[in-house]
């Protein structure tokens, strides 16, 4: 198992950062999420009973670090977690942040260093294909 490498989904680690945030569906305005699980520079895991769909485009909005900083982005839905699986938080939808600006980015990823990530809920994945090249090619 030494040889295995791990595959990166994601470009930012997420944080165990639980706060409270608005989310609005962009189409009717309707409140579809108020807690989020977790956050990264790049988006959030956002506690959702509400029936969303994959793309559906939300307004997001939430206070950061220890200045109660505003953040808001037009989000869209990367990821809907129906809670059925053992481990998971519960109905949930994951945000991508697709407005918000680069310095906004770079204070909420500063803040976010200094939070654990959250627990692994899953296995990790295998990319075999960067396995492969490792064993191959050292």
């Amino acid at each position: 198992m030494g040889h295995l490498v791990i595959a990166r989904q994601r470009k930012a680690i997420r944080k165990a950062y639980k706060t409270s945030c608005r989310v609005l569906r962009e189409r009717d305005f309707r409140l579809v999420g108020d807690e989020a699980l977790d956050v990264s520079p790049d988006g959030m895991l956002v506690v959702s009973e509400s029936d969303m769909r994959l793309g559906e485009e939300c307004i997001v909005s939430f206070r950061a670090t220890e200045l109660g900083l505003w953040f808001d982005s037009v989000a869209t839905i990367t990821r809907v977690v129906r809670g059925r699986r053992p481990g998971d938080p519960g109905p949930a939808i994951g945000l991508r942040f697709d407005t918000m600006d680069a310095v906004h980015r770079l204070i909420l990823r500063g803040h976010l260093r200094k939070i654990p990530p959250p627990l692994p809920r899953r296995e990790q994945r295998i990319d075999y294909a960067a396995t492969i090249h490792k064993i191959a090619f050292g």
